[in-house]
């Protein structure tokens, strides 16, 4: 029987609504989750792993690090066949990338939580917690990265994106879909991930790196401000396949002359920012000025993408071949 590390770091899978606070507040460890699961130990034997109940949206780049190095220890352990961790869904998407580009091992590590707290009737912890597990213990996730498993569906975690505030069935890879699906007791596997990033060995994570998203009527003067925090690098979520007002342009080129590296993604939830447009503002016009492409990364995990690369010392076109991805070829 495979042996499954389940790492708990908190999140709406265990929380509880307490009256007097006025909503779910976090209440259960590892430990309480697990005696809510049963089924778990004719799946596989877990080694529960506390890391505190922490919602995912107070997470930060050092708690982020600290997982990952956690993970990679755990991941060494012969004794150990595969990871669960256990988070909000707050930031999943964002997390779970991260996990993907910092933790370099052939074993399967699944993340997984809830969208409704243990008070709730519709509790889908114990399910979902039950369906990584099996995950992880399946050796044909090896070697596939990364996955987010909630609500029966098995995601690559540089894909997925959370698609609704509060929907069981969140969460959705937008552009290559899902790798598989439970169904019962079987894992079902449609299809293989595509190439992963490089991974990445930073000591810290580069910081700040603020997200600008371009808008009808978008201030004139703002990434004159973000400037103001000394940004290691910044991103803009362009409209459309990349494009955005010449002002914005205009502003990022200044940036960019500094020494500072733009990255141009689009704000849509899939496709990617290019260089089909050249009218003044449109993407074409941001790659001659020398923006990164980051494929189809949202904003959210290009700002992880970028942060952790600059912080591993990527620069110049080893960091523009990093941002493009795989799917840019070689």
């Amino acid at each position: 029987m495979s042996r499954i590390a389940v790492v708990f770091t908190g999140g709406t899978i265990s929380m509880v609504v307490d009256p007097l606070a006025g909503g779910a507040v976090p209440a259960l460890d590892g430990g309480a989750i697990l005696a809510r699961t049963p089924g778990l130990a004719a799946i596989a034997e877990v080694v529960p792993v506390e890391r505190g109940m922490i919602p995912a949206s107070h997470w930060t780049f050092d708690w982020l690090l600290g997982l990952a190095a956690d993970l990679r220890r755990l991941a060494a352990d012969p004794a150990i066949d595969g990871i669960v961790v256990v988070q909000g869904t707050d930031t999943i998407e964002e997390s779970s990338f991260a996990l993907d580009l910092l933790v370099d091992t052939a074993k399967p590590i699944v993340v997984t939580g809830a969208m409704r707290n243990a008070t709730n009737g519709d509790y889908d912890g114990p399910a979902n917690l039950r369906a990584a597990v099996r995950c992880a213990a399946d050796p044909r996730l090896g070697g596939a990265g990364v996955v987010v498993v909630l609500a029966g569906t098995i995601e690559p975690a540089a894909d997925v994106t959370k698609t609704d505030a509060g929907a069981l069935d969140t969460f959705r890879s937008l552009n290559q879909g899902r790798l598989g699906r439970l169904d019962g007791e079987s894992v079902i596997l449609e299809r293989r991930p595509i190439q992963r990033r490089l991974h990445l060995a930073p000591a810290a994570a580069a910081t700040p790196v603020p997200i600008v998203v371009a808008t009808i009527g978008l201030d004139e003067g703002l990434i004159h401000a973000v400037r103001s925090v000394r940004p290691a690098g910044i991103v803009v979520e362009a409209t459309g396949a990349g494009n955005t007002a010449p002002s914005l342009l205009a502003e990022a080129t200044e940036a960019m002359g500094d020494g500072i590296p733009v990255v141009l993604a689009t704000r849509c939830p899939s496709g990617a920012a290019g260089a089909g447009y050249a009218f003044p503002g449109g993407g074409a016009t941001w790659v001659k000025a020398g923006a990164l492409l980051p494929g189809t990364l949202t904003g959210p995990k290009a700002r992880i993408a970028l942060s952790l690369a600059l912080g591993a010392g990527l620069h110049g076109s080893e960091l523009a071949a990093f941002m493009a991805g795989p799917e840019a070829g070689p």
